[in-house]
């Protein structure tokens, strides 16, 4: 295969991971969208952080994230408290229901994932593995980390 051919193979099959995940997180809790489910998880993992830092680590607007966000709080999964170095900043942290549906939908996207690569060898998984990291490392246009 050429390396045209290639990158429009894998433009091809990335659009249609994406939208695989969009359905999928969907049916894994309905009232969670994958971006909402990705806020969530960066939260987590961040320990909290602002609404800034959000849309600067995901390249979006801040108003796409003040949406997000807004709808998060409504729905109980997030909650801002003063920062401990400065009380005038707002940080974003998960709410103990926010900590249960992310952790409820990440299993059942761990189990989906198994289920989908169980007949992958060891060595294919670790390949794909290496070379999604090294994708997603890769800072390309628009990102900003």
């Amino acid at each position: 295969m050429h390396t045209a051919d290639a990158v429009e193979t894998i433009q091809r099959e990335m659009t249609v991971f994406a939208r695989r995940a969009r359905a999928a997180a969907g049916r894994m809790h309905p009232e969670l969208s994958l971006v909402s489910y990705t806020l969530l998880g960066h939260l987590e993992e961040s320990g909290g952080c602002r609404s800034t830092d959000l849309a600067a680590h995901y390249a979006l607007d801040k108003s796409t994230v003040s949406r997000q966000v807004t709808g998060l709080e409504r729905a109980g999964l997030v909650e801002r408290r003063p920062d401990a170095a400065d009380h005038r900043v707002q940080v974003l942290h998960l709410t103990g229901a926010g900590q249960r549906i992310l952790a409820q939908v990440t299993e059942s996207r761990r189990a989906a994932f198994r289920e989908r690569l169980a007949d992958w060898s060891a060595e294919d998984l670790s390949r794909f593995a290496h070379y999604l990291v090294r994708y997603n490392a890769s800072p390309g246009p628009g990102r900003q980390d």
